[in-house]
């Protein structure tokens, strides 16, 4: 590791303050940045933690379903979650190991925006706001790509709100030495429609599946995208799965998803 300096804001207003210093980065739960300051690969000047603003964590309901802050962990919103939206709270007590879950939260998992993590599935699927410091955030507008989000310079996840759905469910293949979503798919039934993300599977991280939405949508049962396929023009090819694999598992797993749900 190497000097940093480290501030330790109370509210929002001074976390947005210290986040103005130059080189300053928000620390959340750190399970990401962390890691990558001990290689070497980020180096700020200042963390800023958020760890200490109050209003950032919880869950609760509120206008438009579920409210949860920015810093609530993995394992808060797995236990706080269950009642209203057993799926996000299954999502959450599926990820990592048990000191993951209690250190890493949702905002810094939807600021990093990793191709792999679990919970922008659940957001894009929910039809989630992403509220920052700044603004809000509707979550089809808040994905940009791998490791890309909406989020500006300075600007951090203050809290999410998600629409609570019919009935919903997420079903994950684990890369089984980090955990992370070698693919995965979260499937939420609205009485508007069917919205169906996949997580894990794509170079340009988290999507929105529009065909399987369409037919299950008319019919909510996993027979009805039985006959689907998804192209693996734009799907990840590594070790651990090949771009046919993961184009296929999109399939299994949305119609697992639905199974669930029901």
């Amino acid at each position: 590791m190497y000097d940093f300096d480290f501030a330790k804001p109370a509210s929002i207003k001074e976390a947005v303050a210290a986040l103005a210093t130059d080189g300053a980065q928000a620390l959340s739960g750190g399970q990401t940045l962390l890691p990558t300051m001990k290689q070497r690969m980020a180096s700020p000047s200042v963390l800023v933690s958020l760890n200490g603003i109050a209003e950032m964590k919880g869950v609760c309901t509120g206008a438009g379903g579920l409210h949860i802050g920015g810093a609530t962990t993995h394992a808060t919103v797995a236990r706080e979650a269950a009642a209203l939206y057993p799926a996000l709270a299954a999502l959450a007590g599926g990820i990592g190991d048990p000191a993951v879950r209690n250190r890493g939260t949702i905002g810094g998992s939807l600021a990093n925006n990793d191709p792999a993590a679990c919970y922008p599935a659940a957001a894009l699927a929910s039809g989630a706001t992403i509220v920052t410091s700044k603004r809000k955030i509707a979550a089809n507008d808040y994905f940009q790509g791998m490791f890309t989000t909406a989020l500006e310079e300075g600007e951090i996840i203050t809290e999410v709100q998600f629409p609570v759905p019919q009935i919903a469910a997420y079903a994950k293949f684990d890369q089984p030495a980090s955990r992370f979503a070698l693919t995965a798919v979260f499937v939420a039934k609205y009485a508007d429609g069917v919205r169906v993300a996949v997580t894990g599977a794509s170079n340009n991280g988290v999507f929105r599946w529009s065909d399987a939405e369409t037919q299950l949508s008319g019919s909510f049962s996993a027979d009805a995208i039985g006959r689907l396929a998804i192209s693996a023009d734009e799907m990840i090819n590594d070790l651990h799965g090949t771009a046919a694999y993961r184009a296929n598992l999109v399939r299994v797993l949305a119609q697992r998803a639905v199974a669930a749900a029901h």
